[in-house]
């Protein structure tokens, strides 16, 4: 059985075969395929149940850098990780991380995935400047946004549907620290949120908010939290070195140790911590990462696992949105302790199927208590669809095909692209 990072749904592939080389034809397996990376999407995006998958992790070689423009190109199994234990000695950092730095570099490009630095940087997919793509019919397509565009836009933010990617050239950002200057501050409202957000956008290229989803705030509404700006530093805070301190957990317990009474205890204790509203020297690894240093955290639910909610908002319905979802959630009693606010900016996204949109974006986990819990979904589905928002495809694993279609108004212009061969559980899901 194979399963995505949160563990739902788990199933069986008819095969699943291993790419160790980039020129090698497509193996003879049973059809559809689909290609499978680090396996750290949720639901059934990297998934492709009684078909096949093809692990690219072995295709992770750099091919070739430039280091005065700071261009790379590299086999798309390449990780997030590796890059940038590479590239941040020599001054050149990703241009867009998401919250976890163990994606390979293809996986970020059919998520088309975003950063605490979206208001800045855009999406990943913004800064890619070329890929090539292999198709089922044998044929690699080199794909840029100015002489391929329409498939540039189908494959970035695509879920691995229009074929395999198997090199990827992308523009890194300058950085001349591995350091950088961060601060926090608590709010006490999600009013005081939008005003706080408002100034920090402006002045820091990351930003990204945590919300407590349990606990009411100054005016008896759940919505306070803690807010995080920050920046790459200039210079290397001095006689001070970095050593990551891994921790993990060892045991996978029968039941979630998420429940409403550790919830409530947690966010209490998360938000009474200390912040430090003047900035200070914080290495990239906590403060971008802070997840990755526990292995296996997605233990800590159970072996029936978690969902993800993460949903967008357009900018017009964002403020009551928000807090009408953060009052369903606190008045179900299953609050999140991974609770994520941020609003993206006005860089469009460059893919059909791209999630990324001018709004704000809230992620979620829950863990699976069944029928309680597809209620409170269908009750979130229910605000998202009358704000016109949209659910994320990399964190789903149940949402209805009307919610998905209302969201990517362009699926049906993304179809043609599709390759008739690769597939995968949620694609099917999706559009039955």
């Amino acid at each position: 059985m194979t399963a995505s990072w949160n563990r739902i749904p788990r199933v069986e592939h008819a095969a699943e075969v291993t790419l160790n080389a980039r020129h090698q034809p497509l193996p003879t397996v049973p059809r559809p395929l689909l290609a499978h990376g680090m396996g750290r999407s949720y639901g059934d995006v990297c998934l492709n149940p009684d078909a096949s998958l093809l692990h690219t992790r072995a295709l992770d070689h750099f091919i070739a850098f430039d280091p005065e423009a700071g261009l790379l190109t590299a086999e798309a199994g390449l990780t997030l990780d590796a890059l940038m234990r590479f590239s941040v000695p020599r001054g050149w950092f990703p241009p867009v991380v998401p919250g976890t730095r163990f994606v390979t570099l293809g996986g970020a490009i059919a998520s088309d995935v975003h950063g605490k630095n979206h208001h800045h940087a855009g999406s990943f997919g913004v800064h890619v400047q070329a890929f090539t793509l292999r198709r089922s019919d044998g044929s690699v397509l080199n794909v840029t946004p100015g002489d391929t565009p329409d498939w540039f836009a189908a494959t970035v933010g695509g879920l691995g549907l229009t074929g395999l990617i198997e090199t990827v050239t992308l523009q890194l950002a300058p950085v001349r620290s591995a350091w950088m200057r961060a601060w926090s501050e608590r709010f006490d409202s999600l009013e005081t949120f939008w005003e706080l957000d408002a100034r920090a956008e402006r002045e820091w290229p990351y930003t990204v908010a945590w919300i407590d989803c349990l606990n009411p705030g100054a005016d008896g509404r759940v919505g306070r939290g803690i807010y995080s700006g920050a920046r790459h530093a200039t210079t290397e805070p001095a006689g001070r070195g970095y050593r990551e301190r891994l921790r993990g957990v060892p045991l996978d317990p029968p039941v979630s140790l998420v429940n409403r009474l550790t919830l409530r205890a947690f966010n209490h204790l998360y938000y009474r911590q200390p912040v430090h509203p003047t900035p200070r020297a914080v290495h990239h690894l906590p403060w971008l990462f802070p997840l990755d240093a526990i292995r296996h955290w997605n233990r800590i639910y159970g072996r029936r696992g978690f969902y993800q909610y993460q949903c967008v908002l357009p900018p017009q319905a964002a403020r009551d949105g928000v807090q009408a979802l953060l009052d369903t959630i606190a008045a179900s009693g299953q609050g999140s302790f991974l609770a994520v606010l941020k609003r993206f900016g006005e860089r469009p996204a460059p893919g059909m199927l791209s999630f990324p949109r001018p709004g704000a974006t809230l992620a979620l986990d829950f863990p699976e208590q069944g029928g309680t819990t597809r209620d409170l979904f269908a009750h979130l589905d229910a605000i998202v669809t009358e704000a016109d928002g949209a659910l994320y495809p990399a964190k789903d694993a149940r949402m209805s095909p009307a919610l998905f279609r209302a969201g990517f108004p362009r699926w049906e212009e993304f179809a043609s692209f599709v390759d008739p061969e690769f597939s995968s559980g949620f694609w099917r899901r999706v559009i039955a």
